[in-house]
Parts: structure tokens; C-alpha cells; sequence
């Protein structure tokens, strides 16, 4: 969490499935976790400086074709030559500023991979730009769209470039040392960007898994930006739908209808958490109990047990079974609009091709004896 709360952005919290194993197994890693291996031979580096590229690691290729005309065998040499020799160039630059490990967004060449391993430095290939921008965070680098050494203010710093094995899968980590660690040395400030690393038996539980914590990490920054949280397990639509109801009945006209049958439908969330936990007759006595609850003076919170521990109902505060003010806002304004569209459409007009009789097509096999 960073000093000021507000500044909490869900990106820092990445989350990584690895199939095998239970959800006991799971971790948390204060830095960055790839499910692959690094592209050279070097696979851990301790306290080294970043170099952050999106571009392809290989000899630029020119924009038009061109021909080159060969006579003898010094000239092809001479032409392969040269190439490595301006290869060799770039990552030896790069190698003389201290660059240890290199982040690469695109490919990254047989050639370009050969000078990298001799000069000892680590290359990852990080395709995907989100998780580019992130690692390019966690060790405060500055991405490079050019292929050369970078400045001091652009380059970052790592503490720890491991490959591990996680449940028979190999993955790279990436991760800043933190001050009650051994080998901490005060380099870098302690990074904002952690990775869970998810275990689970089943490719459907690992997603359930993972939608459970983007949930969870949308609802704190939903509460950093609006603290205020309203009972749960459907009291506060019924008692918005009692008062909308008696707000509705001291109307007259034919606006009256609209009123309770908007009250009415409040009651749904309710009622459906009622029947899918209780089933459908049982459901309807739960939500008659819970009307009956709400006419009492301080029954606000009354909601619906999905546990029948008792009668089906409970208090939701009691129970601590809160959600925020601000997402049942965003719900029930959203909901009302698109109620509103739907009935200020006077008519809907299908529309169908335009054109005369449609050619009759030919059987695929219509010469096949």
C-alpha cells in the first residue's frame, strides 16, 4: 500500500496460475513472477542493473528489399562480418554500463542470444506490454524503443533475478530484497508491485480463484475512494423497495404504478438469493419474513441467511455482511437508465439486406458423376 491511499492502483497486484497442488500452496512475492524461463544460459543474477527494451533484439531490417551481389568467398565472409561485428558492438556497449539483465518485448535473435550469453547478461522475453510496463515499474527502469546502452537515470536495478520451480513448472522471479532480509543493501525502496502465485488442482478452479481476488482488490479501491458500506445480503434493496413502496403509494395518477412496480423490482435481488439458496418455495416464505422484519422499527439490516442457520434470515451487521455504498449506487443508477432507454424506444425497426432475389448457388459436386 503506498503512503497515500488514494494512489493505490490495482495494477500493482498480479496474479499467476500454476496447476498443481492445493490453495494452502500459494504465496505471495513482492516483486514479479513469469511463467517461463529466461532465453540465455544465465539464470540467476543478484543486485544487478535493468535494461527494459520493446524492441526486437536483432539486426534492424531494412524497409525495401535489396540486392546484394557476391563474387567470392572473402566477400560473403566480409558480409557476415560485419554484421556480427555491429552486433557485437551494441551488447558490448551495453555490457560496459553495467547492465546485467535485459528485458526484451519483442524477439530476440540466434545471433543477438549468442553475444548475450558470452557477455554474462540475462535476457527474459516479456511479450505481453501490460506485464512489460509493470516489471519496468517494479525495477524503476525506463523502457527503451531503441537497441543500445542506456543512461544511468534510464537504467533500473534488481535484487534477485532467480529461476524456480514451482510445482514442476519452471518460472523467473523478479523481486526487490526487503530491509529484515539478509543481503539488503538499501538500493531501491521496496517495491509496490507483488504477485500472487495461485495453486489450484483445476484450470476452472484457478480462474474462480483468481476472479475472487480481482474482486477483493476492486472492492479495497472502491473503499479507499468511499469509505461508506451499506448491510449486505439483499437488506438494502428491500429496504429501499419498502420506502420507494410507501413513497408510492402517497402518489396519485397513473405515475403511482411506476413507482411500486420500481419498488417491486428492488425486491429481486432478495428474492433470487433466496431461491438459490433455499429454493423457490421456500424462498418466497423467507422473503415474507423479511418484510415482516423490515416493518419493525430498526429491522433495516434484516437480509437473507443462504445458511438457514435459523429462519432464512439474519442481520446482516451483525454478521458483518456489508458491501459499498458506492458499487450499490452505480448498480441501481445504472439499471434505472437502461430500464428508461428501453421504454423511451417507441418501436424497433428490423432491418433486413437490401437487393433484388438471391442467386441460386451451385452444388460443390454438381459434375461428380
Amino acid at each position: 500500500m503506498p503512503k497515500s491511499p488514494k494512489n493505490f492502483n490495482v495494477d500493482n497486484v498480479r496474479v499467476v496460475k500454476i496447476m498443481g497442488g492445493s490453495l494452502s500452496g500459494s504465496k505471495v512475492v513482492q516483486g514479479m513472477v513469469f511463467g517461463r524461463e529466461p532465453e540465455g544460459i544465465i539464470k540467476k543474477v543478484s543486485g544487478a542493473k535493468v535494461a527494459v527494451f520493446t524492441c526486437a533484439l536483432d539486426i534492424a531490417q531494412t524497409e525495401t528489399k535489396g540486392t546484394v551481389l557476391l563474387k567470392n568467398a572473402d566477400e560473403m565472409l566480409n558480409f557476415t562480418r560485419g554484421e556480427e561485428q555491429q552486433l557485437e558492438g551494441i551488447f558490448k556497449e551495453i555490457a560496459d554500463s553495467g547492465i546485467k539483465v535485459i528485458i526484451a518485448g519483442l524477439s530476440i535473435g540466434d545471433l543477438a542470444l549468442h553475444y548475450l550469453n558470452r557477455f554474462n547478461i540475462a535476457v527474459l522475453k516479456v511479450l505481453s506490454k501490460f506485464d512489460l510496463r509493470r516489471v519496468a515499474r517494479v525495477v524503476n527502469a525506463t523502457p527503451l524503443a531503441r537497441v543500445g546502452a542506456p543512461t544511468p537515470e534510464e537504467a533500473g536495478y534488481v535484487d534477485i533475478f532467480e529461476t524456480t520451480e514451482i510445482g514442476g513448472d519452471r518460472v523467473t522471479v523478479l523481486r526487490q530484497l526487503t530491509p529484515d532480509e539478509d543481503g539488503y543493501q538499501g538500493h531501491t525502496e521496496k517495491t509496490r508491485t507483488a504477485t500472487i502465485v495461485l495453486r489450484g488442482a483445476t484450470a476452472n478452479h484457478l480462474d474462480d480463484l483468481e476472479r475472487a481476488i480481482d474482486d477483493g482488490v476492486n472492492v479495497i479501491k472502491s473503499l479507499i475512494k468511499d469509505p461508506r458500506l451499506v448491510p449486505g445480503a439483499g437488506a438494502t434493496e428491500l429496504e429501499l423497495g419498502k420506502r420507494v413502496e410507501a413513497y408510492g403509494s402517497g402518489m396519485r395518477g397513473l405515475a403511482q404504478h411506476a413507482v411500486k412496480r420500481y419498488a417491486t423490482a428492488l425486491e429481486v435481488i432478495p428474492r433470487t438469493l433466496a431461491e438459490n439458496a433455499l429454493g423457490g418455495a421456500e424462498g418466497n416464505e423467507v422473503l415474507s419474513r423479511l418484510w415482516a422484519k423490515h416493518e419493525q422499527k430498526g429491522g433495516e439490516a434484516w437480509g437473507v441467511d443462504i445458511e438457514a442457520e435459523q429462519d432464512g434470515t439474519l442481520l446482516a451487521t451483525d454478521f458483518k455482511i456489508l458491501d459499498p455504498l458506492a458499487a450499490k449506487q452505480w448498480a441501481i443508477k445504472l439499471a434505472t437508465e437502461a430500464a428508461v432507454s428501453v421504454l423511451s424506444v417507441d418501436s424497433i425497426i428490423m432491418s433486413k439486406p437490401a437487393g433484388g432475389p438471391k442467386v441460386p448457388q451451385q452444388a460443390s459436386n454438381w459434375d461428380e458423376d
